[in-house]
């Protein structure tokens, strides 16, 4: 069976979000209103409303880094995370943490890079280059 996540939070534009989401990150539109749209974010479901977004602060410590709470992320095989963190980095995106590597040489080894969107919430990317790391302890 394969599932997929759904989740819904607040930005501030659609048009904004349709730019960032559906142009940069090439994340195909689903249904929409003048209020919400649906994206296909890497296989699973976000739903964007308009609203304020939620309040985050650094305060997750992963490797020695803080990294802001809450976020949404996503894994990708590492040649997808790749190519996604050097189109970013054509179109000058900001990042918070720049792609890099974390937990070299052990399990759970993984490229990571946040970056927030238009309305500030903050999403990370994960890199694997083999998925039976994902949960490795």
């Amino acid at each position: 069976m394969r599932s997929a996540f759904h989740l819904a939070y607040n930005v501030r534009d659609l048009d904004d979000a349709r730019a960032f989401y559906g142009d940069l990150l090439g994340c195909a539109e689903g249904r929409s209103t003048d209020t919400w749209v649906d994206f296909d974010f890497f296989g699973h479901q976000i739903s964007l409303h308009i609203g304020e977004p939620f309040s985050v602060a650094k305060t997750g410590l992963v490797g020695g880094t803080k990294v802001p709470m809450p976020h949404l992320g996503v894994v990708l095989p590492l040649k997808n995370w790749n190519a996604l963190a050097s189109k970013l980095q054509a179109a000058d995106v900001e990042f918070l943490i720049a792609p890099s590597v974390r937990f070299e040489g052990e399990p759970g080894e993984q490229w990571t890079m946040f970056f927030h969107d238009p309305s500030g919430n903050p999403i990370e990317v994960k890199g694997f280059a083999d998925f039976d790391g994902l949960f490795a302890g």
